[in-house]
């Protein structure tokens, strides 16, 4: 049992509290530090190392967040890989967060909970999958495959609608008050009036994501984690992408540490004006977590309401597990010699629409986080921490995971905004790029 070293903050930790003396971020070269023939690929890893090894072990000693994982990839080859900070930073106990004194370190091979990003390395591939085998299309209305998906305006709601969010639907309830399990949840959504207008504007939907694992259940007939491991992750030999990890055998220690507890979405039952309009009273809700999450799934939707696996949320990876995923986006399709979708697919799911963004995939520079980005490139955010750039012009691509929510909330109830850092890594991954290309 590690000692630890109380520091009680009654759940709030004021992200930006500098921690002189106790952070010691080790340096020198990436734990996977890849030396090429190429020279422009070598100049960009160690020119990236050296910047991104000063924004990112400063945001370790101010306890902007626990830890990180970078990964850059040019040409199908990892130029640049490297662990940052701590899988676990800060526990909790009896109510107050706990700094450790021998907090774990780090590895590229940590495990994350990936958010949001679910979306695109889980449900979004798998609509692409039976898009492809003809099982699904795109304009097809919802209640097609989900037959009390209908009422309300819901019945001309399409595919399409909820990959780019424009079905109208609420972006977040907390559904875990009115439903216990995914079939559950799912009555609870197809009786939900919808919140806007169908078609008319993007309104970033969990909601909708989920109602696409659904789908994707109820045309292979089976659960969505079994679906995707038999059909992609396994084929692939993607053995830490998984749902649920301790259930499938992983320690917590192979994973790192998110949040303690659900401190935000509390926050968002409590005070209806925060963040998104609720009518839930806070106290009704009687399972609330109150240990350090830790292998498991951060959301609530996805953990108490679906049981751990949703649409939305709930898959856990790592830094090379995704790039696998990542690599078959930019090569439309194809990985190690075998095709997994057809490339007009992924083209499809690519393509700018009139909002801007692609199908699952986002592509507004303000959405993904990476501004100053050529046209064609497309990503993720998750809300732990977790973000992924493409960027097919360079065939490029820019993963960063973080457990920023392990070192808890500000004053004002929110996570450490980490805009600014994506930002700054996209632009100067960016700028290297071009600048070999140039040189070549």
């Amino acid at each position: 049992m590690q000692k630890l070293i109380s520091l009680c903050t009654v759940f709030v930790l004021a992200a930006g509290l500098a921690s002189p003396g106790y952070s010691k971020v080790q340096k020198g070269r990436p734990t996977s530090f890849l030396v090429t023939t190429d020279a422009a690929n070598q100049m960009l890893s160690v020119a990236a190392e050296e910047s991104i090894d000063s924004l990112l072990n400063s945001q370790v000693m101010v306890d902007h967040i626990g830890g990180a994982v970078v990964q850059i990839a040019l040409d199908d080859k990892t130029v640049y890989r490297k662990a940052y900070g701590f899988a676990e930073k800060f526990s909790s106990l009896d109510g107050c967060m706990i700094r450790l004194n021998k907090p774990d370190s780090m590895k590229t091979s940590t495990m994350f909970d990936i958010a949001s990003l679910t979306k695109v390395f889980a449900t979004t591939f798998g609509i692409m999958m039976l898009v492809d085998e003809g099982k699904i299309h795109l304009d097809d209305p919802v209640h097609l495959y989900l037959k009390d998906f209908i009422g309300g305006g819901k019945s001309k709601i399409t595919i399409r609608e909820l990959l780019n969010h424009t079905s109208g639907l609420n972006e977040w309830q907390p559904l875990y008050y009115h439903a216990t399990n995914e079939t559950e949840t799912y009555h609870y959504i197809c009786k939900l009036p919808l919140k806007y207008k169908v078609g008319e504007a993007r309104h970033y939907s969990d909601l909708g994501f989920m109602l696409l694992g659904y789908v994707i259940e109820h045309v292979s007939g089976e659960p969505l984690d079994v679906f995707l491991t038999r059909h992609l992750y396994g084929p692939l030999g993607l053995k830490e992408t998984v749902f649920d990890p301790l259930k499938h055998g992983f320690s917590p220690d192979q994973i790192a540490a998110t949040s303690h507890g659900n401190p935000f979405e509390y926050h968002m039952v409590a005070d209806p004006d925060f963040i998104y309009k609720t009518d839930e009273n806070v106290g009704a809700f009687k399972g609330w977590r109150k240990y350090t999450l830790r292998g498991e799934v951060n959301d609530g939707n996805a953990y108490y309401a679906n049981g751990g696996v949703a649409g939305h949320a709930g898959l856990f990876s790592t830094a090379s597990n995704l790039q696998v995923l990542i690599d078959l986006m930019l090569n439309y399709g194809w990985y190690g010699g075998k095709k997994y979708l057809d490339s007009a697919t992924v083209r499809e799911f690519t393509t700018m629409d009139k909002f801007g963004n692609g199908l699952g995939w986002d592509m507004d520079p303000k959405v993904i986080q990476a501004s100053g980005m050529p046209a064609d490139t497309y990503g993720h955010t998750g809300f732990t921490g977790t973000s992924i750039v493409i960027v097919p012009k360079y065939k490029l691509s820019i993963l960063l995971l973080t457990n920023r929510e392990n070192v808890g909330v500000d004053k004002a109830g929110f996570y450490y905004n980490l805009a600014p850092v994506r930002n700054e890594i996209a632009n100067l991954v960016m700028r290297l790029v071009r600048d070999g290309q140039n040189h070549k």
